[in-house]
C-alpha cells in the first residue's frame, strides 16, 4: 500500500507485511461475493466454465486505461517511441524534474516522447524532489517545511510554463503524494505528527494552498489528488472540502496495491460518494477522470496471464491506471526488454491498445474471483472487428461469444477466428508477437460461436499466458499465418535429476499468498551452477519427430552479486546425451530470481533424450564463472513455414480514413485512400537485415516507411532494429488495398562493414580494455567525463555509396548509482554521436548489467561516399535550467551519468534496398 520507491529495506518488510495481511483479507472476501452488477448469467458461466462474450451488450467506448506507468520512461529513447506508441501509453507518473529519488525520470524529459508518441498524460509527482521515502522534508517548524516544499512546487510550475505550448497540455500536477504516510502523517518527517486521516485541518489548508498557487501560474493546469496509498473513507471528507472550497481535484487519484477485485470495489465506491458530493453544485451528474496509479506487484508484473486480470478490472471500470515501480525506471514497469524489446507483457498491452469501437459484456466462469480466467472484449461495427484478451487460468477453457451480429459479420453462419497466445518471457526475456494457435472459421448457431482450449484441437490453456481472439467476416481466402510451432513443451528445473555438491532448489517463490516475490514457473528454482562447482542437471525431454528445435533456458543472475561482479554473465555447459557440448551464457538480471532466457538450438531425434546443463565440460578444461539460478527450460519445433511472419492489412492500426475491408470473393485488407495509413509492429529478433514484401491490389499505389524513413518499394531489404520497429504503409494515389505484409529474416542485399573500437583513434582517457565479452576480447572504456572533456573515440569508415545506413553499435554500460531502498538504480548513459564533424546525434544506451554484457543499438546516420569519420563524446548534461548540474545541487547522489558507454564495435550496412 506505499509506493514503491525509496523506501528502507525494514520499513518495506513492516508494511508489506501489513499490506499483504490486508491483501488476504479483502482477496477472502472477493472470492466469496460476486462482484454487485453480476446477473443470473454468472452463475451459468461459473458452473460450465466459459467466458461468456455477449456482442450485443454495448458497455460504453474502449478506454484503455490499463495502460499506465510510474517511473516506466527513463528519457528519450530509453524506452523507444516505438513502444511507446505500440502500447498505446497513455498515462505515466514519474518523478519531478531534477528531483534526487532516482536517476532518470525527470519529468520534463519525459513528457515529449510520451506525447509525442501518444498525445500521453504526465503525472509529475511534485513531491518527488525530496530525497527519501518517508520524504525528507526540510525545515525547522511546520511553517518553514510548508515555505520551503510551496518555493519548489512554484518552481516545477515555472519550469512546465517553459515548454512549448503543445506540451503543457500534456502535464498533470500530483502536489502531495500518500499524505497520510508522508508529509501529512505521524512520521519524523511529518508537518505536525498527525494525520489527516484523524485531524484533516492542517493537509486540506496545504492543498487549498497549493491548489490555488498552481492555477494563480497557470490557469490551464490540471491537479491531480489526493493521491492516498488506498481509497480511504476520509477521501469522501477531503472530496466535500474541495467541492465547498473550490479545489476539487480536475483527476482522482489512489494506489490499488491489493488485488485485482478491488480495482472493481473501490471505484463503485468512489464514484457513489462523488455522486453524493456533487449533488446540487455545478458538478450534479459528471464524473472525474480517475487514475490508480500505482497497481499490481512483483508477481503480476510481466507475467500476461496474471496482468490480464488487472487489466479486465480497469478496463470494466473505466479508469485509467499505473502499473506500479517495484524494480527499474525506464522499462514501462517490467514491460520493456533493452530499449526497443518487448516481454510478454508488453505484448497483452500491444493487444489490449489494438482494441476499438465499444466494449461488451464479458462474463467469466468466476465473478468476482481472483486468479481465475477474465477477460475484456470490444466490438467495433465499422471496422467488422470483435477482439477478446483473457487469461488467468490453466486447462481447458471455453469461450462463447453470444449474439454475433449477422450486419457485422454477415450471413455466411461462420466467422474467422485468429487465436492467439501471448506468453511469458521472463522480466527482462525479449518475447516475438504473439504465437498463432490457429486461423479458421467458426460456426455460428443460433448466434453462438465457441472455443474450446484443451480440445477441438486448440492446446489448453497456460495460467502464465494471456489469449487473444480476434473475430472478422469469414472470406473464402485461405489462411495467410501458420502456427508458430508444431510442438512445445516445457521442462521445471525442480524436476530434473541432479548430480555434484552445491545444488539448493529454492522457493516457493511468488505466488496469490506471496505477491511481493517474483513469478516463477512451478514456483521454484534451482541453484548450484557456480564458481568452484561440479552441479549437473539432467532434463529429461520426449519429442514427437526428428528435427532442429528451438531451446530456452529461462535462468538468472543478480549483476552485483560477488560471484558476477568480476565476469559477468554466468557460463554453463550444454550436452544432448552427453555429447554435442555447446556452452552458454545464463543473463543477468537487476535482482535475484528476475528471468530471462538464454536460447539456441538443438538438433534432437524422436523420442526421449537427456538435455543436461553443468558447471564444467565434458573435458574438465571448462569450468563455471558466476552463479546462477535456473527456472525451467522450454522446447519448440518451429513450423517450417513461421520464418516468415505475416501481418494482415486489415487488423493494422488504420489512420486517417483508411478502413477495413472483406471482399467476398477475396481476402480481408486496408483499404487506403490518399494519405490515409496502416501501421504494423513489426518484430525482428536482431539487429539486421530483413526483407518486408506487401502485397497490394487496388488501382492505387502507396509508400512505405520504417522507423519513420521511407524505404519506398513494395519489396525491399531493411535494417530492422532488434525488437519493436514500426512500419506504417501510406496511401500515395488513387485506392490501394493492404492485403498483408509479410518478414522475413534475409542477408546478403545490404552489405554490412565492421569496425572494431580498438581501432578507432582514442584521445583521453578513452582506452582499450581487456573484455572477454566483447568481439576479440576488446572494447573501449573512458569516453567522457565532466563538460569540456577530450575523451572521445573517433572510427574511420568507408561508404560505397552516399546515403543513409543503420550503425549498430556493440555496446555495455554498467553505471548503477548506490540505492538505499529496494529498487535499483541503473543509469542510462549517453554519446554524442557526430558523422564528419557535423552536428551532434544524441544516443542513450540503457544499462546491461555489466561491463561485459554487451547488447546491439542501431543507430541511422547518413553517409557521404568514400572516407567518413564517426565520432562518439559525452559530457554530464545539466539541468533543466541548462547552467545548473546534478552533481552540485545533490553531491553524492549520482543522478546522470557522464560517461558514454562501453564500445566494443560498430557495423554500418544500407539502411534499405529495393529486391527484385
Amino acid at each position: 500500500m506505499v509506493p514503491p520507491r525509496a523506501r528502507p529495506a525494514r520499513t518495506l518488510r513492516i508494511r508489506a507485511a501489513l499490506t499483504f495481511a490486508l491483501g488476504a483479507l479483502l482477496l477472502t472476501s472477493a472470492l466469496s461475493t460476486p462482484a454487485a452488477g453480476d446477473d443470473a448469467d454468472a452463475g451459468d458461466a461459473a458452473a460450465d466454465g466459459t467466458l461468456q462474450v455477449d456482442l450485443g451488450a454495448d458497455t460504453g467506448e474502449f478506454h484503455g486505461g490499463a495502460s499506465g506507468t510510474l517511473y516506466g520512461l527513463y528519457g528519450p529513447d530509453v524506452p523507444t517511441n516505438n513502444l511507446i506508441e505500440g502500447m498505446n501509453l497513455r498515462t505515466v507518473s514519474t518523478k519531478a524534474q531534477d528531483g534526487p529519488q532516482h536517476p532518470g525520470a525527470d519529468a520534463l524529459e519525459v513528457v515529449k516522447p510520451l506525447a509525442d508518441s501518444t498525445d500521453g498524460d504526465t503525472y509529475i509527482y511534485m513531491t518527488d524532489i525530496h530525497r527519501g521515502f518517508p520524504y525528507q522534508w526540510p525545515g525547522k517548524t511546520p511553517a518553514e517545511k510548508l515555505g520551503t516544499y510551496r518555493e519548489k512546487v512554484g518552481k516545477q510550475v515555472d519550469q512546465v510554463l517553459k515548454l512549448p505550448e503543445r506540451y503543457q497540455d500534456n502535464v498533470v500536477f500530483v502536489p502531495f503524494n500518500e499524505p497520510e504516510g508522508n508529509m501529512f502523517g505521524t512520521g519524523e518527517w511529518s508537518y505536525d505528527k498527525v494525520s489527516w486521516l484523524d485531524d484533516p485541518k492542517a493537509y486540506f489548508a496545504a492543498w487549498d494552498d497549493f491548489y490555488r498557487l498552481i492555477k494563480q501560474k497557470m490557469p490551464a493546469a490540471r491537479i491531480a489528488g489526493p493521491n492516498t496509498s488506498v481509497l480511504y473513507d476520509q477521501v469522501k471528507g477531503f472530496m466535500e472540502h474541495a467541492i465547498k472550497a473550490g479545489t476539487i481535484p480536475d483527476v482522482v487519484t489512489w494506489h490499488e496495491l491489493s488485488h485485482p477485485e478491488k480495482v472493481r470495489e473501490s471505484v463503485r465506491k468512489y464514484r457513489g460518494w462523488e455522486k453524493d458530493v456533487f449533488k446540487g453544485t455545478s458538478y450534479e451528474g459528471k464524473e472525474l477522470p480517475v487514475n490508480i496509479n500505482e497497481y499490481a506487484f512483483n508477481y503480476h508484473t510481466s507475467v500476461p496471464g496474471q496482468m490480464i486480470q488487472w487489466v479486465s478490472a480497469i478496463e470494466e471500470s473505466k479508469v485509467d491506471a499505473d502499473i506500479a515501480y517495484w524494480n527499474i525506471d525506464g522499462n514501462l514497469s517490467d514491460s520493456a526488454v533493452q530499449s526497443n524489446r518487448a516481454n510478454g507483457q508488453w505484448w497483452l498491452l500491444n493487444a489490449y491498445g489494438s482494441m476499438t469501437g465499444n466494449t461488451v459484456k464479458v462474463t467469466p466462469p468466476s465473478p468476482g474471483e481472483n486468479y481465475t480466467m477474465q477477460g475484456v472484449a470490444t466490438l467495433d461495427r465499422a471496422k467488422r472487428q470483435s477482439r477478446t484478451i483473457f487469461g488467468g487460468s490453466s486447462g481447458a477453457g471455453h469461450v462463447e461469444f453470444g449474439n454475433v451480429p449477422k450486419d457485422v459479420f454477415g450471413e455466411t453462419g461462420s466467422v474467422k477466428a485468429r487465436i492467439r497466445e501471448i506468453p511469458w518471457s521472463g522480466q527482462v526475456g525479449d518475447s516475438g508477437p504473439p504465437r498463432t494457435i490457429a486461423e479458421r472459421p467458426v460456426q455460428v448457431r443460433d448466434g453462438k460461436a465457441v472455443l474450446d482450449f484443451g480440445s477441438g484441437g486448440l492446446p489448453a490453456l497456460k495460467e502464465s499466458s494471456a489469449y487473444e481472439i480476434i473475430l472478422t467476416p469469414a472470406t473464402k481466402a485461405d489462411a495467410k499465418s501458420v502456427p508458430s510451432a508444431l510442438w512445445k513443451g516445457s521442462y521445471e528445473a525442480e524436476d530434473a535429476a541432479h548430480s555434484g555438491s552445491g545444488y539448493s532448489k529454492n522457493g516457493p517463490e511468488g505466488s496469490p499468498d506471496e505477491v511481493s516475490k517474483f513469478y516463477t514457473s512451478g514456483g521454484y528454482n534451482v541453484g548450484g551452477l557456480r564458481t568452484g562447482s561440479d552441479v549437473k542437471l539432467d532434463f529429461t525431454v520426449d519429442v514427437p519427430e526428428d528435427g532442429t528445435y528451438d531451446l530456452s533456458v529461462f535462468a538468472n543472475s543478480l549483476n552485483t552479486y560477488d560471484l558476477v561482479k568480476e565476469n559477468g554473465p554466468t557460463n554453463v555447459f550444454l550436452t544432448v546425451d552427453g555429447k554435442d557440448e555447446q556452452e552458454l551464457k545464463l543473463p543477468l538480471g537487476y535482482k535475484w530470481v528476475v528471468w530471462d532466457h538464454a536460447d539456441t538450438k538443438v538438433k534432437l531425434t524422436k523420442g526421449k533424450h537427456t538435455l543436461s546443463l553443468a558447471a564444467r565440460s565434458l573435458d574438465g578444461k571448462g569450468v563455471t564463472k558466476g552463479d546462477a539460478i535456473v527456472d525451467r527450460l522450454t522446447l519448440a519445433l518451429p513450423h517450417p513455414d513461421a520464418g516468415k511472419a505475416v501481418y494482415e492489412g486489415e487488423l493494422a492500426t488504420l489512420a486517417k480514413g483508411a478502413k477495413a475491408v472483406y471482399p467476398t470473393d477475396g481476402a480481408g485488407a486496408a483499404e487506403l485512400g490518399k494519405g490515409a495509413t496502416a501501421t504494423f509492429w513489426v518484430y525482428s529478433p536482431r539487429d539486421g537485415e530483413s526483407t518486408l514484401t506487401l502485397k497490394t491490389g487496388g488501382s492505387g499505389k502507396a509508400r512505405l516507411a520504417v522507423n519513420g524513413r521511407d524505404v519506398g518499394a513494395s519489396k525491399t531489404a531493411v535494417s530492422l532494429s532488434g525488437g519493436i520497429n514500426k512500419v506504417t504503409v501510406t496511401g500515395a494515389s488513387g485506392t490501394t488495398l493492404v492485403d498483408r505484409l509479410t518478414v522475413e529474416q534475409t542477408a546478403g542485399t545490404l552489405t554490412p562493414m565492421t569496425y572494431q573500437a580498438e581501432d578507432a583513434d582514442l584521445a583521453g582517457t578513452a582506452t582499450v580494455a581487456a573484455l572477454s565479452g566483447a568481439t576479440g576480447g576488446k572494447a573501449v572504456r573512458g569516453i567522457g567525463g565532466k563538460p569540456g572533456n577530450g575523451n572521445t573515440a573517433t572510427f574511420k569508415v568507408d561508404a560505397p555509396k552516399a546515403g543513409t545506413y543503420a550503425m549498430r553499435v556493440r555496446y555495455s554500460n554498467p553505471e548503477q548509482a548506490e540505492a538505499t531502498h529496494y529498487n535499483p538504480d541503473p543509469l542510462v548513459r549517453h554519446a554524442d554521436v557526430s558523422v564528419n564533424g557535423g552536428a551532434a546525434k544524441r544516443v542513450t544506451f540503457p544499462h546491461s548489467f555489466h561491463e561485459n554484457n554487451f547488447w546491439e543499438l542501431t543507430v541511422p546516420v547518413e553517409l557521404k561516399q568514400g572516407g567518413n569519420t564517426v565520432g562518439f563524446r559525452s559530457e554530464e548534461l545539466p539541468n533543466f535550467d541548462g547552467t545548473s548540474y546534478a552533481s552540485d545541487t545533490w553531491p553524492g547522489i549520482l543522478l546522470r551519468s557522464p560517461n558514454a558507454p562501453v564500445l566494443d564495435r560498430i557495423t554500418l550496412a544500407p539502411y534499405a534496398a529495393v529486391r527484385p
